[in-house]
């Protein structure tokens, strides 16, 4: 049991070092020059205050996460068990498996957060759900018959399906959130719905299936994380292309930054002649 944590150990270095040479957004230090220099006439928000008055933000952060890792807990944990277990496979045969599914979805992973920027975070998450909900039981069919090429062919579905969230989770979720209250509302959220609803999914789905002697209760708690998802996702504001909550707008060139500008006069003036004839209306 040793061997993966020395294996790990150059990823942990490499993540410090990662960690060491990373600056802070121009938007989070002008955050933390205004903290200092109000840190002693205002004072911070409270963990309750924040929680209220982000509900909102929270509940969608906590719906997305609970599709993204209920389906992560059901590929990596609960599938190596479910596979031994129930089908009757050899621990080898199940993990390699699952090892070779991982492999096939780290390139995909790229491959959707790139259409993640072009296509938008809502089509690429609302893909994955409704995929969730149309393919989990044909999924565990294949997966049921014991066969290992159909029972690959159903990990891989899921695991292309999975995919789309691993995709477009790391730049949907912080988009939830303003910059003063961003870290701490993202891991409150994220790590709420990992224990109650990602860390669960094999305990839940092992008792269920016990309790009913359904094979396909996998399924169907994948089908009802996809439901809560495509409800989720329909109460999201699209992001792509567009900066962070408290952060101003990047350009890559001047002609980008002068249509970006013009773009927000021509919408000031919009504005303006809304109100004006608002006025008018009213007189």
């Amino acid at each position: 049991w040793r061997i993966p944590f020395f294996i790990a150990a150059p990823l942990g270095l490499f993540g410090l070092y990662i960690r060491l040479k990373l600056e802070e957004t121009p938007a989070f230090q002008k955050h933390m020059e205004k903290q200092e220099a109000l840190e002693h006439s205002k004072p911070r928000l409270g963990l309750w205050q924040m929680l209220k008055k982000y509900r909102a933000s929270m509940l969608k952060c906590i719906g997305l996460v609970l599709l993204f890792n209920v389906s992560n807990y059901m590929l990596t944990s609960y599938m190596p068990s479910y596979l031994t277990g129930i089908l009757g496979l050899s621990e080898l045969s199940s993990l390699l498996l699952i090892l070779v599914v991982m492999f096939v979805m780290m390139p995909l992973t790229l491959f959707w957060g790139h259409w993640n920027d072009r296509l938008g975070r809502r089509p690429v998450i609302w893909a994955g759900a409704i995929g969730l909900i149309v393919m989990a039981v044909p999924c565990m069919m294949l997966i049921g018959t014991g066969n290992l090429w159909l029972v690959f062919l159903g990990l891989i579905i899921l695991g292309v399906i999975h995919t789309c969230f691993s995709g477009s989770m790391p730049a949907t979720l912080p988009a939830l959130f303003a910059t003063d209250i961003r870290y701490s509302a993202l891991a409150i959220g994220f790590n709420l719905s990992v224990s109650l609803f990602g860390g669960t999914t094999p305990l839940v789905t092992t008792w269920l299936v016990e309790s009913t002697g359904n094979l396909l209760m996998p399924a169907y708690y994948l089908m009802g994380a996809g439901v809560i998802g495509v409800i989720t996702v329909f109460t999201l504001r699209e992001t792509a292309r567009k900066p962070l909550r408290g952060s101003a707008p990047s350009v890559g060139s001047r002609a980008e930054a002068h249509r970006l500008v013009n773009k927000l006069r021509l919408r000031r003036k919009k504005e303006d002649d809304a109100a004006k004839a608002e006025t008018l209306t009213n007189k």
